[in-house]
């Protein structure tokens, strides 16, 4: 089971970092309506090899068999791997490629808002309330811990599944 772990978990930490960060690797721009969509698309791709991981395991080294709870815990640490690897590259987005990334942020959701057609009230209201939540949360540590808790629960979900589809007893 270890080396089946550090297998897939290295291709998942691997495949997160490089696919979190393509965008930037290549020059392009993210547009913020897209980059939640790029950014939930790779960290699914890597978590896939939680299925492959598991599916190996129960074909070449168990036997034809396993556990839901063997599956469920295989896919866990594999899952920890990816997290690794997709906070690692948020952590250095935010840090080196674009430290203004809060600020640009914040003007491209206020402008949003005022696309919107908030009164001024609600956008006053709004904003202070955004501004407050980046002052709070928008430390590159902290936004790189959440995606790494994103990704341990995208990656628990695909265990679920993968365990449930995989079990052979």
């Amino acid at each position: 089971m270890k080396k089946t772990v550090i297998k897939y978990g290295l291709y998942a930490l691997i495949s997160g970092f490089v696919f979190f960060g393509l965008p930037f690797f290549f020059g392009m721009g993210v547009d913020y309506d897209y980059g939640e969509l790029i950014g939930y698309t790779s960290m699914v791709l890597s978590l896939l090899f939680i299925f492959f991981g598991v599916k190996y395991f129960r074909d070449k080294e168990n036997n034809g068999s396993v556990s839901f709870g063997k599956a469920l815990a295989i896919g866990m640490l594999i899952a920890l791997f990816s997290a690794v690897g997709v906070a690692v590259m948020d952590y250095i987005y935010t840090t080196q490629i674009n430290p203004d990334f809060v600020a640009d942020y914040l003007d491209y959701s206020i402008n949003k808002m005022q696309e919107s057609g908030m009164t001024a009230q609600e956008l006053e209201t709004k904003s202070a309330e955004l501004k407050q939540q980046m002052e709070d949360y928008g430390s590159p540590g902290f936004m790189a811990g959440l995606m790494f808790a994103t990704v341990l629960i995208l990656g628990f979900i695909i265990s679920l599944i993968s365990g449930l589809i995989l079990q052979r007893k």
